[in-house]
């Protein structure tokens, strides 16, 4: 029963009216709604809306059809769901695990809506830890060898499970632009927000050996340039000289799974608008 529409265009007098007496035409009652000027004058604006309305789920298609004359007068970019229809993921994973843990016990206890279809990685550590989900796992290895052909590989198994979102839950692996150019602005992606410093491995050892104060995670959708894509969520915490490298890893993960988790959430209930390289959150 539960409506969710998505939008974005150039900002000028009339948006508000006229997507609300559409759905007020529709029968519809909007139980929410959020919006967002970059300038009155010339900006983008940005609106999410829920709305209810009675068979939403049997005429969806009919009613996005109907939508397309408003959407048009404005020149919008616009998205129209059912709340009630679950977006299928794929969790990526390599050696850690904590943010797959943290993602299967929030699905569990029903705090993201979302099926997951599988999980991949590019080692079996983590089979036994999935078993008990019943959650299919696919073993694909891939190296800078053989990137190309893991990449066929994980786009078959997406294709044939129909996945809409891919969660890298710390899968240490680039993915290819084929990937990336299917699911654009679909693939989330976790790391620890000291980039662009301290790069490469151990990035935790180089913290402590420079004293750091703060720690953090950043979670983004994953583009062809290398941890630069539009930030959905970051946080931080404040850390001290006290601390030793087993301190700051385990603060970190602490930070990573709820930054992660908060995107993917986000994600899931269409509550994230993209523009060049950034995003607008109605959390």
């Amino acid at each position: 029963m539960i409506g969710r529409l998505l939008i974005s265009c150039e900002d000028r007098p009339g948006i508000v009216a006229a997507v609300s007496r559409f759905l007020a035409d529709e029968g519809a009652n909007i139980i929410h709604s959020d919006q967002h000027s970059t300038d009155p004058v010339g900006g983008l604006f940005f609106m999410r809306i829920e709305f209810q309305l009675h068979g939403i789920e049997d005429h969806i298609n009919e009613l996005r059809t109907r939508f397309e004359q408003t959407a048009a007068s404005f020149h919008m970019k616009w998205r129209m769901s059912c709340a009630s229809e679950k977006k299928k993921i794929a969790i990526f994973v390599s050696k850690e695990d904590h943010c797959l843990q943290d993602l299967l016990q929030r699905f569990r206890l029903g705090e993201l809506s979302a099926d997951i279809s599988m999980v991949v990685s590019n080692h079996d550590d983590m089979r036994e830890i999935v078993k008990p989900y019943g959650i299919p796992y696919h073993h694909v290895p891939a190296t800078k060898d053989t990137r190309e052909e893991a990449a066929e590989r994980h786009l078959s198994l997406l294709e044939e499970a129909n996945v809409d979102t891919v969660v890298l839950a710390r899968y240490m692996q680039i993915i290819p632009p084929v990937m990336i150019e299917q699911y654009q602005n679909q693939i989330i992606n976790i790391h620890h927000s000291f980039l662009p410093a301290f790069v490469g491995g151990k990035p935790y050892n180089q913290a402590y050996d420079r004293g750091v104060k703060i720690i953090g995670a950043t979670a983004h959708y994953v583009t062809e340039e290398l941890d630069q894509g539009p930030i959905i969520e970051q946080d931080v915490e404040r850390v001290s000289h006290r601390y030793q490298i087993k301190d700051l890893k385990r603060i970190g993960r602490d930070v990573e799974k709820l930054v992660l988790s908060r995107a993917v959430g986000w994600h899931l209930d269409d509550k994230v608008l993209v523009y060049e390289n950034k995003t607008v959150v109605f959390p």
